[in-house]
């Protein structure tokens, strides 16, 4: 098979991966779409992209991961919390589909070389998902900005609630922004990413996402500034204009981040505090605390978690939290230990992020957003293949992204 067609392949299944982490429960769509229809499409972009990868590596060549192994751990653990049906049948099927995912990345670290390729895959498309809701705010703005959800914009095309597309629009400004000052792209093409991104996360008003962005990208920069003059300047041109912003609009952003709302209500997070603290006192036996509750739908008592570490105690209990904890140190422990460059920074970013955004949000035990955020950072901190067949050529670009022209430096 031609490198060029196997580079083409590899694309696809990252696009499928993305596909198949969209979720199915979302706002109200224009078009009304079932949710056995919504999941039907999910679980098969997930199945296609297992079989597409098992198809272009046959061999099975695969590139050893920490990251990859300690998610296999916690499918290991999440199977074993399962197995007792405590959590119905869905539990079982969450299983299998933590399975493809993670056998599906598998596959795909023979092609993690410490490059960019993936992420430009990344970039390509969650700003086509981000298309998608922009297209639908222009068909239908009411639908787009529902009192349902505050005002906040959600996806009436397909449906995606706030904190996704505000995660979605986030990580390609974090990633596209480095990719500028790494002088991997032109500032034009990158504006094309960036500017519209922007609008759209200022219209989701979320904020988890809005710090993740700012702090993500305040430690990448900083990882960058000993060896790029461009770095140096882009830190000092931020801090200058945040701190003018804070300033002459302290009272605008200080409405825009409380979202109208009381100071008791942010406080105690919109409500999440009393979830967690109704979910800790919950009692438990030792194997519900050792191994959690059995793979679920993210929620305790009927509400949502919205807390990733408790999601986790919750349904793969502390070994689950273990293995999710080690997952965020050996990146990150790796990523500080590699010399400053690029991919380096795109890692940190990453990581940084997803860290972050764990607080408020779920997806750190599952197959989610989230964990092929951290895989892309997995991908960049991988050792440069040696001079075999592994690494996979850039693929030819189409206009709509400039920057995705230059050719891959690892």
């Amino acid at each position: 098979m031609g490198a060029d067609h196997s580079s083409k392949i590899v694309g696809t299944v990252w696009g499928l991966l993305v596909l198949n982490t969209l979720g199915s429960a979302g706002a109200q769509t224009i078009v009304p779409l079932p949710r056995s229809l919504i999941q039907m499409v999910t679980m098969g972009a997930l199945v296609a992209a297992f079989t597409l990868a098992l198809a272009v590596n046959l061999e099975l060549r695969i590139r050893p991961s920490a990251y990859v192994s300690l998610l296999t751990l916690l499918l290991v653990t999440s199977v074993i919390s399962s197995a007792n049906l405590g959590s119905g049948f869905g539990a079982l099927f969450r299983c299998a589909r933590l399975a493809l995912f993670v056998g599906t990345l598998w596959l795909l670290s023979r092609w993690w070389d410490g490059g960019l390729t993936f992420v430009r895959h990344h970039i390509r498309m969650y700003f086509a998902v981000l298309g998608s809701v922009a297209a639908g705010l222009v068909v239908s703005p009411g639908a787009a900005l529902p009192d349902l959800y505050g005002g906040r914009l959600v996806g009436d095309l397909w449906p995606l609630t706030p904190p996704q597309i505000g995660q979605y629009a986030a990580v390609i400004i974090g990633l596209t922004v480095l990719l500028v000052l790494g002088r991997r792209t032109d500032r034009t093409s990158a504006a094309v990413v960036i500017v519209p991104s922007v609008i759209l996360l200022a219209l989701t008003h979320t904020r988890t996402a809005t710090l993740g962005l700012l702090l993500g990208l305040a430690l990448a920069i900083g990882s960058l500034i000993l060896t790029s003059a461009a770095a140096r300047r882009f830190f000092a041109w931020a801090v200058l204009c945040a701190a003018v912003a804070a300033v002459a609009f302290s009272s605008a952003l200080q409405a825009w981040f409380l979202r109208g709302q009381s100071q008791e209500n942010f406080s105690n997070l919109t409500g999440r505090a009393k979830v967690w603290d109704a979910l800790l006192v919950a009692p438990r036996t030792t194997w519900q605390q050792l191994f959690g509750m059995g793979m679920g739908d993210k929620s305790f008592g009927g509400l949502p978690i919205d807390n990733s570490w408790l999601a986790v105690y919750h349904e793969q209990g502390l070994i689950g939290i273990a293995l999710v904890a080690a997952i965020i140190i050996v990146l990150g422990g790796v990523a500080l230990l590699r010399p400053p460059s690029l991919p380096r920074a795109c890692a940190i970013f990453l990581i940084s992020y997803c860290a972050i955004a764990s607080y408020t949000e779920t997806g750190l035990g599952d197959a989610s957003p989230y964990l092929l955020h951290l895989a892309l950072a997995a991908s960049l901190l991988a050792a440069p293949a040696a001079a075999t067949p592994l690494s996979t050529p850039e693929a030819p670009l189409r206009r709509i992204s400039q920057w995705t022209r230059k050719s891959e430096v690892s």
